[in-house]
This record gives structure tokens, C-alpha cells and sequence, in this order.
């Protein structure tokens, strides 16, 4: 496991000291000395995407970024990007940001679809159960540094979040005690954030290195059990068919939720998803 941790962090590193370059699976294997078939397999077992979905999403925020803060044009940003016309680069950054290049631009605010993973070399988390009750607690103060890191993490499922902003409503939710994490060592893995009033999940985000593991399901089961037990959640995210849902529909669905109406949040298109009552399996009967 610690290898295979090792050559993809080789692999991240040399996607980002290459963003402007062809990054197709066979050159990256080539140029990191593994076998492209082994490579994929481990890259999607680390990183939880595709190398070809990461360096889309990488390439496409990096444009992004050019579009706002430079004065570089389109076709110019579309070349460093790696399309070969400005209207297949404007196909795909539509599909992704739901805006052509020249609306983001006029926009003015940038925000990224994937910023770069950075991972646990010596996860202990992997290896061993989950324990809801104790592994998971109420966060504080001093856990919003960390929990930024997660945030950068899992930037990829929600579109148009504003850093400053965000840190400001979080530490509200830790105020109130309306927020949870879980740690591996010194890093955190998972976080959620809900109301209690409105029986809302307003944020919950697995570090990709650890999202095989249960760790979504843990965080219900706490909130379940001490929080929102005679009422149901429900949380929102991508609407069906968006290209840039990384998967955060199939895990909802796979976590009990239903689709309900259809929304839009700040200029996002999205969907609401209820979970009208949660399966405590085991911990019924303890």
C-alpha cells in the first residue's frame, strides 16, 4: 500500500510540473517508468478518479485561473491547455463550469474544479474499522486549518465555494456544535457540517484517499443517533448528467438518499436529495 501511495504522489507530482504539456496516460507512464495498465489501476485506487478526470479537471482550472487573472486570449489559453481549437476547449469548459470561457472571464471570480491532491503517505485509517462513536467528534477552533486542507481535497464537489466566505460560516457551525471530523493522525479524513434546525447536511467532504472506507456512512450514523434520529436529511449536490460530478450522486444514492427538486445555488445548477430514514444496521441492537 505505502508503494503504490509512493508512485502516485510521483504521478501527481509530475502532472503538476507538466499542466501545460500532453498528459495522456501512456506519457505519464512513460515518463514516471510504469507499466500504464498498473498505473491506472493504482491511480484510481489512491486517488479515487481517473488520471485522465484529474488532469482534465487540473488543465481546466488553470485556465480558469488564466482567464481571470491574466490577459492572455481564449485561443492563447486554449493551446496551453492542450485543445487544438478555441471551440473544443469552450465545448469542455462549459460542460465543466457551466459557462464559456468568455462569461467566466467577464465574471471575474475565479474558482477551481481540482486543485492538487495531497496525500497521507502513512494512512492508518485504511487499515483499520471506523468506530463512530469514538472516532468521531464535535470540531473547534482549532481543527479550521486542517479542515481547509480537507476542503481543498474535496474542492471538486462543490462548484463556486469562496474560501473567505466559507471559514467565516464554518466556525458558526463549530459555534453551534454543528460540525464533526475525523482525524488520521494529524490529518482529517472526513468532515460534516449540518443543521439542526432545517435537518440539513450543508457540507460533508472524504479526503479521496480514504472515501472507500465508510467513513460517509459513520458520519450518518453519529448524526443519526445523537443529532436528527425523528427526522429526515437531506443534503444537495449535482444535478443528473453534469460532467463535473465526480461521483457525489452514486454515493448519496448508494447512502439511502432519494431525488427530490430540482435547484439552484449560488448560480450552480443542483439537486436535492432526501434521506428519509437511515439503517443503523448493527447499532440498533446495541
Amino acid at each position: 500500500m505505502k508503494k503504490n501511495i509512493i508512485n502516485v504522489v510521483t504521478v501527481l507530482d509530475y502532472i503538476e510540473s507538466n499542466l501545460t504539456e500532453k498528459l495522456d496516460l501512456e506519457t505519464i507512464a512513460n515518463a514516471v517508468h510504469y507499466s500504464k495498465y498498473h498505473l491506472h489501476r493504482v491511480f484510481i485506487d489512491i486517488a479515487d478518479m481517473t488520471i485522465h478526470d484529474y488532469v482534465l479537471r487540473r488543465k481546466l482550472t488553470e485556465s480558469a485561473k488564466l482567464l481571470v487573472f491574466s490577459n492572455k486570449s481564449i485561443i492563447e489559453i486554449a493551446l496551453i491547455a492542450g485543445y487544438e481549437s478555441q471551440q473544443a476547449f469552450t465545448t469542455v469548459f462549459k460542460f465543466m463550469y457551466k459557462k464559456s470561457p468568455m462569461q467566466y472571464r467577464k465574471a471575474e471570480e475565479f474558482y477551481p474544479l481540482q486543485l492538487r491532491y495531497n496525500l497521507n503517505k502513512q494512512p492508518t485509517r485504511i487499515t483499520t474499522e471506523i468506530d463512530w462513536r469514538r472516532d468521531i467528534c464535535y470540531a473547534s477552533d482549532d481543527d479550521i486549518s486542517r479542515w481547509m486542507d480537507l476542503v481543498h481535497q474535496v474542492i471538486d464537489g462543490f462548484p463556486n465555494l469562496k474560501e473567505s466566505e466559507y471559514r467565516e460560516v464554518l466556525k458558526r457551525y463549530i459555534d453551534c456544535k454543528q460540525a464533526f471530523v475525523i482525524y488520521d493522525e494529524d490529518t482529517i479524513i472526513g468532515a460534516l457540517a449540518f443543521n439542526k434546525e432545517l435537518g440539513s447536511i450543508d457540507f460533508l467532504g472524504i479526503h479521496p484517499q480514504y472515501r472507500k472506507h465508510d467513513i460517509a456512512k459513520s458520519f450518518l450514523k453519529r448524526l443519526y443517533h445523537e443529532i436528527l434520529s425523528e427526522r429526515p436529511i437531506y443534503i444537495t449536490t449535482f444535478r443528473e448528467g453534469d460532467k463535473a460530478d465526480t461521483g457525489y450522486r452514486d454515493t448519496y444514492k448508494k447512502l439511502g438518499f432519494a431525488e427530490a427538486e430540482l435547484l439552484t445555488e449560488y448560480g450552480y445548477p443542483s439537486q436535492k436529495f432526501i434521506l428519509e430514514k437511515f439503517n443503523m444496521e448493527e447499532d440498533e441492537c446495541e
